[in-house]
């Protein structure tokens, strides 16, 4: 496997990090960058013509990662040459959130097939409900099949988020990649580094990804209490309280954001679902377990990949984290990349919701606040 990057910044324009000199052979380009640029179908264009014959994976982010440091604003792309390992994409539009599971279900089964080894997804971040998309995916994958990947990000703006394939990116996409082969070894990890506060909370009224009601009393209207100030920058400023939500006593925690509120509906729309009977508490942050949360999620993917000095490693970190951590995002990315090493090849990006197993050998789940990191390296 071979790796190389490119980086586009209004100051440098277009910018070699990293050449192997695989332009032509190159399976799979990651491109990565503010939405705004990604508005410009030229970007596609002239990717396209550094890379001829590859897939082109491209999202929109709150911010991207390129070796151990985060942009805003700009385009990172990691192209990649699979030595031993094949390669298959499918994408669709999804008109309506309703549809998330059966887009799931879907991609599943185009991708499902002899020698699957692994499922890269990203999706938009605003008009899927990710939750279910991921239920979709594991009614259909084999149990041993992974599927890690993430949803678009669009800044703190919450507008509009752009996924493309082999083509200029535009809203409503998802796009799924299926790895096949023995030789690929995958890592991946997902920790976040959040603390709960305050009483633990019934969800009396929700519909799917749309919370209504905590304890017979609105939502909405206990959020901004805890915001007090800042309720006026909803839904921003939510991302600094995500809940933590569990199905029961005995399960784990799964952390949810929010995405929108509805001040007619008296309601918040969040990545995932938030059934009802569920419980939930806020959550608030700490520095220094945020960044201690990234180092861990890098450990985890070190169970996997064995020491190959040529490793990709794709990062997924939510845009609640970016805002929490402020001038000190980049000691993220860095923890990283020394568990890592400097052999690894590090590009990703800022989301509103990543996907990744909770544990080794269980099926994905959707997660907010998190840093989700996967690997590849062949054997």
């Amino acid at each position: 496997m071979k790796t190389e990057q490119k980086q586009w910044t209004s100051e440098g324009g277009w910018q070699n990090l990293k050449d192997a000199g695989i332009s032509d052979s190159a399976d799979l380009v990651l491109v990565f960058g503010s939405r705004t640029l990604l508005e410009d179908s030229s970007k596609f264009d002239e990717v396209k013509s550094f890379y001829p014959n590859a897939n082109i994976l491209m999202g929109s982010t709150s911010g991207e990662i390129m070796e151990d440091l985060v942009y805003d604003d700009s385009l990172a792309v990691t192209a990649v040459d699979f030595e031993k390992t094949e390669l298959k994409v499918t994408s669709m539009n999804i008109n309506d959130a309703a549809d998330s599971f059966e887009a799931g279900v879907k991609m599943a089964e185009e991708l499902s097939g002899e020698g699957l080894s692994h499922v890269f997804l990203l999706t938009d971040g605003l008009n899927v409900n990710g939750s279910e998309i991921v239920k979709g995916i594991n009614s259909k994958l084999e149990k041993e099949v992974p599927c890690t990947g993430g949803l678009a990000g669009d800044a703190a703006n919450f507008e509009k988020t752009l996924v493309g394939l082999n083509a200029a990116p535009s809203e409503n996409q998802v796009v799924a990649i299926g790895f096949y082969g023995d030789s690929l070894e995958v890592g991946y990890g997902s920790v976040g580094g959040w603390d709960n506060f305050g009483a633990e909370r019934l969800v009396t009224r929700s519909e799917g990804n749309v919370l209504y009601e905590l304890d017979g009393q609105s939502a909405l209207d206990l959020y901004k209490m805890y915001l007090g100030d800042k309720a006026a920058e909803l839904p921003g400023s939510a991302l600094l309280f995500p809940l933590g939500l569990k199905f029961d006593e005995d399960s784990d925690t799964l952390v949810r954001t929010v995405l929108a509120v509805d001040e007619e509906a008296n309601s918040m729309t969040f990545a995932g679902d938030i059934p009802e009977g569920c419980y939930v508490r806020l959550m608030k942050a700490d520095f220094d377990k945020l960044i201690e949360g990234a180092n861990l999620a890098a450990e985890h993917t070190t169970q996997k990949g064995g020491d190959d000095a040529e490793k990709l490693a794709i990062l997924i970190s939510c845009v609640g984290r970016k805002l929490i951590l402020g001038q000190r995002i980049d000691e993220e990315v860095e923890g990283v990349q020394e568990v890592l090493g400097d052999g690894a090849t590090m590009t990703g990006f800022y989301s509103y919701g990543e996907i990744s197993p909770v544990v080794e050998s269980s099926r994905c789940e959707l997660h907010n606040q998190t840093m989700t990191i996967t690997t590849f390296a062949e054997k």
